[in-house]
């Protein structure tokens, strides 16, 4: 007997961005389509793939792999990759920041499995484009962990020491000198480097990824949000463009997982802005920043940056704004006011630039899980609904990984790299909205203040530093980064 899966509430098809605010990876990246059709949706199939963006992609892609003969369909609100995926930095990093928190959720032995696996991801992700001919500007040139002022000083330590006691050691410790040379700016005072990490075009990537799942025979639809599942014997999915019945279900949606009540307390839907300057090649050889490297400070509201193969610079910044439950509005595609204010960051960082123009602006929203890592595995309720959710601002790389798990899941075989405490989700014990939505601003304003002042050389108040402590977000993990 099919039944409402009271589960999951009505989707709300994502907020497509005007052609004005597309992310430069989206504008630059080949239309993921062929010859502008949407492809017809099936009747039914094996299983059904909700969302085009990596993690939906690999999944594909694994499934197809592992059993050619396998039914699957990719239904996507609108063009694959058009979401998360192709909206963020593209760097592919590995697990290693976020060690603390792995250990203490999983074990060691667990924690160290892994964080080899998703380590082991950014090599698997460059070879399958080499194999594959996907011109995806795959480098790996590693990543930069800096400090951009004195309260940012050895906000690795507790990382490192982490690692250090469990026999790894991804991490170097660089001179001042070094990072400066490195990073190609000397406001960035200390720092570590790991080599393992890569850089990615997003929307060459998205767009490669979707043209291999469907030479492999997946049947992708794009243009088709989904607005209500039932679940039960046989599951049904509606869409704007008809109905299709699916064995096995893989919700891979990102922040809108938050309209499933079972996630929605386990992930903040925070917006991470990023702005892209105009081509300046012969200026970033002349500040020496290598090629290809990712770079990002110690701040809980991160500032990443990288170099981009025409000779721009892209710079990011997370935690702009939060979406009161489930409701992610265009003002998470582009904020005046934001990319401004991520302008104003990037001009400190690299003074030497601060001539050059901003070419492109947009944002995006950021599932944030309450334990900063992502989680894969079937609705308690309804197991024969996948979700893969909380990438927390890295899901390049681990998409990867949680699509092969989800592969695995959908075949009912072994799961091999995502250990049992990753495949549930975590409450984060924040309060319901819009109690949560409220002291949220309140607390993302006081970090804003904090380490504003913190660059000014100034010491916070008491107060703001005590508000401030209850973030839960951050790129790495909460005990390193709070450990100055």
């Amino acid at each position: 007997m099919m039944v409402t899966m009271k589960t999951l509430a009505t989707f709300r098809p994502p907020a497509l961005a005007r052609r004005d605010e597309q992310a430069l990876w989206l504008e630059q990246a080949p239309a993921s389509g062929s010859s502008g059709e949407q492809g017809a949706l099936p009747s039914r199939c094996d299983v059904c793939i909700v969302g085009g963006g990596f993690a939906g992609l690999w999944t594909a892609i694994h499934l197809k792999q592992q059993d050619p003969h396998l039914d699957v369909v990719l239904v996507e609100a609108g063009s694959c990759g058009g979401g998360a995926s192709g909206r963020n930095g593209g760097f592919v990093m590995t697990a290693w920041s976020k060690f603390a928190t792995l250990q203490k959720l999983c074990g060691l032995d667990d924690a160290l499995h892994y964080a080899r696996a998703v380590e082991g991801a950014v090599d698997e992700i460059g070879a399958f484009c080499e194999a594959r001919g996907i011109d995806a500007h795959f480098r790996k040139a590693g990543w930069l962990w800096t400090a951009t002022n004195q309260a940012q000083l050895d906000a690795w330590k507790v990382t490192v020491d982490e690692l250090a006691a469990a026999g790894v050691a991804p991490y170097e410790l660089l001179e001042r000198s070094e990072v400066a040379a490195r990073s190609g700016s000397p406001v960035h005072v200390a720092g570590v480097f790991e080599a393992a990490p890569a850089t990615v075009h997003p929307g060459r990537l998205a767009h490669g990824l979707t043209a291999v799942a469907r030479d492999l025979g997946v049947a992708i639809v794009e243009h088709c949000p989904v607005t209500e599942i039932q679940a039960g014997s046989g599951t049904r999915l509606q869409t704007t463009r008809g109905a299709i019945h699916a064995d096995r279900v893989v919700l891979a949606i990102s922040a809108w997982a938050t309209a499933i009540p079972e996630v929605r307390r386990s992930v903040i839907v925070i917006a991470s802005d990023v702005i892209a300057t105009a081509q300046a090649p012969d200026r970033l050889k002349g500040l020496g920043w290598a090629p290809g490297l990712a770079v990002s400070d110690s701040r809980r509201l991160v500032n990443y940056c990288r170099t981009t193969e025409d000779g721009r610079v892209v710079f990011g910044k997370g935690g702009g704004s939060l979406a009161l439950g489930d409701r992610i509005t265009d003002s998470f595609n582009r904020s005046e006011s934001r990319s401004k204010y991520v302008r104003a960051q990037f001009d400190r960082l690299y003074p030497l630039l601060s001539d050059v123009p901003t070419a492109r602006s947009w944002g995006g929203p950021v599932d944030y899980s309450a334990t900063g890592l992502p989680f894969v595995g079937p609705l308690p309720r309804h197991p024969e609904v996948l979700v893969a959710a909380g990438f927390s601002g890295n899901g390049v790389g681990p998409s990867y990984v949680a699509g092969a798990a989800l592969a695995s899941m959908a075949l009912e075989r072994d799961v091999v790299h995502v250990p049992e405490a990753l495949r549930v989700p975590h409450k984060s014990g924040l309060p319901p909205e819009p109690v949560r939505y409220i002291a949220g601003r309140l607390v993302r304003e006081a970090v804003r203040r904090k380490e504003d002042a913190e660059d000014l050389g100034r010491t916070p108040g008491r107060l703001l530093g005590v508000l401030a402590g209850l973030d839960p977000t951050g790129l790495t993990d909460r005990g390193a980064a709070t450990a100055t």
